[in-house]
């Protein structure tokens, strides 16, 4: 493996603004100390004590918790660099990364954007600018309009030429927003319409396009780095098939499906394009690839990626410190002969999200307990995060808690310590999503290597649901809770005072209530179990809770903003028709009727504020 080099010798920059939050913002701040750099955080009111504000030497407020107010307020940022004095910004991904006028902005003060020219950004955050730049420059891409689509009616047209299914997706899109598949006229109408409302909504730009969906295909993507100078690499490939809604969820280093032939013509593609624009930076090339190994050009961007720690693992490269050297004007130093491939890496993108509702539903909260699994025997860990115990997760900003990664010689170990880990993850306070990846990993098609961007649901087609235990597997959970219950009435003997939780290996005892129930975290997933036989007797007389007969009612399924309701009280709604939409960081969700029913009531309007489980409408 490459060692991890940091060339104090060259002189880069004396103090660099993060302008992102979270774990990103950490990230950089790493190795902005190592490489002796001072920095500056830009923080929204209601995280001012956010982690990345703590590590930073200087933080500056730009605005309240929305993010056009605060993250995405320009103005506010670039009056915090003229404030500190930073001579560069690095912009993390999201928010601004990709922002040309940002670019720009920075460009016209002297201050450096480490991240491509705005001539790259505007060429390749186009997706229609980008698609035709690659067939120029020999990439191979998907069959589709290459054109902008103006209205819903003009989409089916275009569907109906191209042929269904079809994907439609925002022209300044990324990370799964404003992009539908449809499979019919209605749903490229109704594709359209979110669309364009996603796109505007995260970039400030509802142009869209249309192209042939390839079914049941993989996401791979390359890796590519270049300076100012002409050099550039392709630093092997990303496997990210594993995803919902669009956005990824486990994604790996490097791929099992690729051979040597096809990584290295998807790399130099990719090198291909980032070339044709004069790309400097680092910046990744996704493709979309079939089952006979043909792969399809799907976007650049132009941005650090949220999964480039895989990456570093088997290449040994920090990626921050290659951007912050290309940024200052420094040649590569490595060629391409130089990166390996050292290894296998995983990463499992650890979300506040409920995995029982569309496979992860955002979740708000504050980390009442937070223990990261970094204290593992003999086991290669990495855990980038950007919050701690008491932090709180809000409906303003992405659910994510933490990437965390491990290492090793094989894909079987860098499996077997990613279990390891994800079984000493204690995360309390919020709903999260350690069971899903949990059963994701040890799922026999996801060990062969039998994955697409289909997995989720043709492996769980009725919704995940969680671990289903087998005989001998429920047979070691109640040996695991008739131990546990004894060690607490041990314990209490001697420390009646000492809390219930934590008692056991791996933080696996959840709560322990005063009736005697005791919930557990087992593989991953939670379970409830009544240890005393006096408890279980009683617990007998307890009158159960009667299901909500949902038909006749419309609730939030999740914390978040209403941005359209589309039936007043007296309408009469069929079943599947839309009745409102909720938007949750910046993903719109589409609820619908159940059935025939007339609306009796509606409980919100556009621009409110809901909770999970808000009464939204009643239907008689």
């Amino acid at each position: 493996m490459i060692n991890l080099l940091i060339c104090f010798s060259s002189q880069t920059f004396d103090k660099i603004l993060i302008a992102n939050r979270g774990e990103i913002a950490c990230r950089v701040i790493k190795t902005c100390k190592k490489m002796g750099i001072q920095t500056v955080a830009v923080h929204s009111d209601v995280d001012s004590s956010a982690v990345h504000v703590k590590m930073a030497d200087e933080a500056v407020c730009v605005g309240s918790a929305p993010t056009s107010k605060s993250y995405l307020n320009m103005d506010a940022i670039m009056d915090a660099i003229r404030v500190t004095g930073a001579q560069a910004v690095h912009p993390g991904y999201g928010f601004l990364s990709e922002n040309k006028d940002f670019a720009k902005r920075l460009a016209a003060e002297g201050v450096t954007f480490i991240g491509p020219d705005t001539h790259a950004i505007l060429a390749m955050g186009d997706k229609i600018e980008s698609k035709l730049i690659a067939k120029a420059a020999k990439v191979n891409t998907i069959p589709g309009f290459d054109g902008v689509v103006k209205t819903a009616e003009e989409a089916v047209k275009i569907a109906q030429d191209i042929g269904y299914p079809v994907m439609i997706k925002a022209s300044a899109g990324g990370g799964g927003k404003g992009m539908r598949i449809a499979w019919n006229d209605e749903e490229t109408r109704e594709g359209f319409r979110f669309s364009s409302q996603e796109a505007e909504s995260s970039f400030g730009d509802d142009r869209l396009l249309i192209e042939k969906y390839i079914d049941n295909p993989r996401h791979i993507e390359i890796q590519v780095l270049a300076d100012k100078h002409g050099n550039a690499l392709w630093l092997n490939e990303r496997e990210c098939s594993i995803q919902r809604r669009n956005q990824k969820v486990v994604e790996e280093a490097p791929s099992t499906f690729l051979d040597q032939d096809t990584r290295q013509a998807m790399g130099e593609q990719a090198v291909q394009l980032a070339k044709a624009v004069q790309y400097s930076s680092a910046g990744t090339v996704e493709f979309l690839v079939d089952s006979k190994k043909n792969f399809y050009f799907l976007e650049m961007n132009t941005r650090l990626q949220v999964e480039h720690p895989i990456t570093e693992c088997i290449t040994g490269l920090d990626l921050v410190e290659q951007m912050i050297r290309v940024a200052k004007g420094y040649r590569l130093q490595h060629k391409q002969e130089d990166i390996p491939i050292n290894g296998w890496a995983i990463e499992s993108r650890i979300y506040a999200e409920d995995p029982y509702k569309s496979f992860g539903l955002p979740s708000i909260g504050r980390l009442s307990e937070y223990q990261e699994p970094l204290n593992l025997k003999n086991v290669s860990v990495r855990v980038d995060s950007g919050i701690e115990e008491g932090s709180d997760i809000s409906i303003y900003y992405d659910p994510m808690i933490s990437k965390l990664v491990t290492y090793g010689a094989t894909r079987g170990e860098a499996l077997a310590r990613m279990e390891d880990a994800l079984d000493n993850y204690v995360i309390r306070g919020v709903t999260h999503n350690i069971s899903l990846l949990r059963e994701i990993i040890t799922h026999p098609r996801f060990i062969s290597g039998d994955i697409s961007t289909n997995f989720l649901p043709e492996v769980y087609p009725d919704g995940f649901k969680g671990h289903q235990l087998e005989a001998g597997k429920r047979r070691e959970l109640l040996a695991s809770a008739a131990a546990l219950y004894v060690t607490v009435q041990l314990r209490s003997q001697k420390a009646p005072l000492l809390p219930p939780s934590c008692l056991f290996h791996k933080g696996a005892c959840l709560t322990r209530d005063a009736s005697g129930k005791i919930n557990l975290q087992y593989l991953g997933t939670m379970v409830s179990l009544v240890l005393s036989k006096l408890a279980a007797q009683l617990n007998s007389y307890m009158p159960e809770k009667v299901p909500e007969d949902t038909s006749s009612i419309l609730r939030s399924p999740m914390p978040g903003t209403v941005v359209a309701m589309s039936v007043k009280p007296g309408d009469t709604v069929a079943e599947g028709q839309e009745i409102c939409v909720i938007e949750a960081m910046k993903m719109q969700n589409s609820l619908t009727a159940v059935k025939q029913a007339k609306v009796k009531s509606v409980q919100c309007k556009p621009g409110e504020t809901v909770g999970e489980g808000d009464l939204l409408v009643e239907l008689e």
